[in-house]
């Protein structure tokens, strides 16, 4: 893949993005030292930049330690201007429902920057549960949701959902093939998860009002080990089928249920 060239400069809006960037992987937050350290720039570079950041409500500065981490307001702007917003707006009844009928835990992924990405969840009500955090980054080739994800998606489309190779060219999915095309044919995919034990993911398709693919509705399902699940595992799937259809249906699309 070709990079682009950098035709135009702005510094000052390109200091702010790598503060973002980093303070994204340090959930304990960091101080101006630190950031500046870290970013091999000067605390007079950045000083202006994050008190105006705080200011705007995009930092938050932890007053007992001084360590500024990446505030809500990213999250709510975030929704607020990309389909994510319509997304989790019309599925958070479903998930909802879908959990207390199926006694498990839900989540939805959609494809992200090489990656899947939690958008939406429901916790299982009962007394035990296994749920992915929200805003948690999914492998796509290697998880139920991400096989899901690259299976629905058009071909044109993969190369800007595609995790990318050290040389800047989209992974290669040749070895994926066969797995994908059951999962076509089958019009979901349950497997056991590649990292917990005990736990079997089952992932549905949620497609939008285009008819592309707009998301991965995905039940975690806990398998307790003395079998007394309070719902099957069968039955939990086709719930969560009918869910996918209907967040689907409230996304606009009219296609056949798979």
């Amino acid at each position: 893949m070709e990079k682009r060239k950098t035709t135009y400069a702005a510094p000052a809006l390109e200091k702010a993005f790598d503060v973002f960037e980093l303070l994204a992987d340090a959930p304990e937050g960091l101080t101006i030292s630190e950031i500046a350290t870290r970013l091999d720039r000067t605390i007079n570079e950045l000083f202006r930049l994050i008190i105006v950041m705080e200011r705007r409500g995009y930092l938050r500065k932890d007053p007992d330690s001084d360590r500024y981490s990446v505030a809500y307001k990213v999250l709510d702007i975030a929704y607020r201007a990309t389909p994510v917003q319509n997304l989790t707006h019309v599925a958070a009844p479903i998930l909802f429902t879908l959990a207390h009928a199926a006694a498990q835990s839900c989540h939805l992924v959609v494809a992200s920057e090489g990656s899947g990405l939690v958008v939406a969840r429901q916790e299982n009500p009962g007394p035990t549960s296994f749920g992915v955090r929200l805003g948690a980054r999914v492998d796509l080739l290697r998880s139920c949701s991400g096989n899901v994800l690259i299976a629905f998606a058009e071909e044109e489309r993969l190369p800007a959902i595609l995790p990318l190779d050290a040389d800047g060219t989209p992974a290669d999915i040749a070895s994926l093939g066969a797995t994908l095309a059951a999962i076509r044919a089958r019009g979901h995919e349950r497997r056991a998860s590649p990292m917990t034990y005990g736990v079997i993911d089952i992932s549905f398709p949620v497609f939008g009002f285009d008819g592309r693919i707009a998301a991965a509705l995905t039940i975690p399902f806990l398998e307790r080990i003395d079998g007394s699940h309070p719902v099957p595992i069968d039955a939990a799937q086709a719930l969560a089928g009918r869910a996918a259809q209907q967040i689907s249906t409230g996304l606009g699309w009219h296609g056949r249920a798979t």
